[in-house]
């Protein structure tokens, strides 16, 4: 996902599935300081998170307009929500960081989101840094960002993955050797038969 940075060094890790949330352009009738009360408000969807989610939040790229602040992040990592991704901005950054809850990210703006956004809904496809989500895709964010796995696809991509960064590990533990760079990475057929001949003696 594009715009989708940490917040802040140290984050680690984070894999869970996604809960979306979308917003939409402000319009000047439905984004008010009351509409934060509505049913169908952010709050509303901070209570419905499950444990162990990353919230998804679609801004639309909207960088002026702070989409949380520490009180709603502060509930969501009371409600032990993973993380938080989103192509949008924050406000409350020394708030936010208190509260624990790890955050992707363009990064801070002072006016709320009723300056620019209207919340509409949760838990539907959304669009966030360029990608489709929808809810319970994998998300996977660390240092690097956010990428999202479809949840169809969860148990074909661990699979490869695991194999992936075996392979890496050993071209890596080749580069540590002096082993030049072609025909190691990408390998060619004799090096793809020590990686064989390897992974045969070790299990």
């Amino acid at each position: 996902m594009s715009g989708t940075a940490p917040l802040t060094k140290g984050q680690g890790r984070k894999v869970g599935p996604a809960f979306t949330l979308r917003f939409v352009p402000a319009r000047e009738d439905l984004a008010t300081p009351a509409s934060w009360s509505s049913p169908t408000s952010t709050r509303g969807a901070i209570e419905a998170m499950p444990d162990g989610c990353i919230a998804v939040v679609d801004a639309m790229g909207i960088t002026d307009a702070g989409i949380f602040g520490d009180i709603l992040t502060a509930r969501m990592a009371r409600r032990g929500v993973a993380g938080l991704v989103t192509d949008g901005v924050m406000r409350d950054l020394a708030g936010v960081l208190s509260t624990g809850l790890p955050v992707w990210c363009q990064g801070v703006a002072a006016p709320p989101s009723v300056a620019g956004l209207t919340f509409v809904n949760w838990q539907e496809p959304v669009g966030c840094g360029g990608v489709a989500v929808f809810p319970n895709d994998t998300i996977v964010a660390d240092d690097d960002g956010a990428v999202v796995i479809p949840a169809a696809m969860l148990e074909a991509v661990v699979d490869e993955a695991v194999e992936q960064e075996r392979m890496e590990a050993w071209i890596m533990d080749e580069v540590g050797r002096g082993v030049a760079l072609p025909g190691l990475y990408p390998m060619n057929a004799e090096t793809r038969a020590r990686y064989d001949a390897f992974k045969a003696g070790n299990g």
